[in-house]
């Protein structure tokens, strides 16, 4: 069996709980947090309920990601955006830049929180369990339970526990399996390596509640819009496997044709059953053609799926 093969075999087996290193959490706390928010995210934050985890970018002004976050709402002025460790103070910084005037404070609220990923049954329990996501009023000593899209099939959860707390008693898992289904999700998360690689629509983040088409203005809302006016989405973001190596920034090839590259990875993580699992943003008309990482004669990229539908253009 290949590692692609064996990949794709171990998705239904992983369950348990993964504490995450990788993630950082910034807090938005004021009465402008929610108005100041709106003007800088993809996402209709002003919308959201207060418990409620929605998906979000941070773009320039050429509508280029420079961030993704699940953001939290945790009271009408208080809200939490996990995001990628490895950018989080260049982008709290890029954000700060914002502020001026408005009544909130940012700041990296990572040291609060023990953060921990549950996969299959764990995240299962732990939703039924006492941890649930934070309503008006409720102790701030409790869990925050944040639902996220599944992997190949397997529940995920977020798990952000206070500092301290006691370690989740779910058998353990690696962060590595985290970072497997994380990539198995097909919902991408910006890296150091890929910050202002894509539009948004270029990971499909439009079809998977990353984006609303109906708010005000943010940085690069003009061309994020122009992008999704029918037959303008040329680039989509396509979950593969490749028997070797392979991490974010590589760009993908057609062995047909080595003279440009089709497309570029996005993310990628270890696979359990070896190899290695991405998500990479492809042009359409070659996600038919053999795809090559790296360079044209690199590892081949297989299994390419889009594991959720896409929504339609404008």
């Amino acid at each position: 069996m290949s590692a692609v093969d064996s990949a794709r075999n171990t998705a239904a087996g992983l369950a348990g709980t993964a504490l995450l290193t990788h993630l950082g959490v910034i807090r938005a706390q004021g009465e402008d947090a929610v108005k100041f928010l709106q003007g800088q995210l993809t996402q209709d934050v002003a919308l959201m309920p207060v418990g409620d985890t929605r998906l979000a970018a941070f773009c320039n002004a050429k509508g280029r990601m420079q961030a993704s976050f699940w953001v939290h709402k945790c009271t009408a002025d208080e809200l939490l955006l996990v995001t990628s460790a490895d950018i989080l103070p260049a982008t709290l910084k890029r954000l700060t830049m914002f502020v001026m005037r408005s009544r909130l404070k940012l700041s990296d609220a990572t040291a609060d929180f023990s953060l921990y990923g549950l996969l299959g049954d764990a995240a299962v329990s732990g939703a039924a369990s006492g941890g649930q996501t934070r309503a008006e009023g409720q102790n701030d000593a409790e869990n925050l339970l944040l639902p996220l899209p599944p992997a190949a099939g397997t529940p995920r959860t977020l798990c952000l526990a206070p500092a301290g707390a006691p370690v989740p008693a779910d058998p353990a898992l690696a962060e590595a399996d985290w970072l497997w289904a994380e990539v198995r999700s097909g919902v991408a998360r910006i890296t150091q390596p890929v910050v202002e690689a894509f539009v948004p629509q270029m990971l499909n983040y439009e079809s998977v509640g990353g984006v609303n088409f109906k708010k005000g203005c943010y940085p690069g809302q003009e061309v994020v819009a122009r992008s999704q006016f029918r037959g303008a989405i040329k680039r989509r973001a396509f979950v593969g496997q490749v028997d070797g190596a392979a991490q974010a920034g590589q760009e993908v090839f057609d062995a047909a044709d080595p003279s440009q590259p089709v497309g570029l990875i996005a993310q990628a993580a270890a696979a359990p059953g070896g190899g290695t699992a991405l998500i990479a943003s492809l042009k359409l008309e070659a996600a038919e053609a053999e795809l090559r990482v790296g360079a044209a004669e690199g590892p081949r990229l297989a299994g390419l799926a889009i594991p959720y539908p896409l929504a339609e253009d404008i």
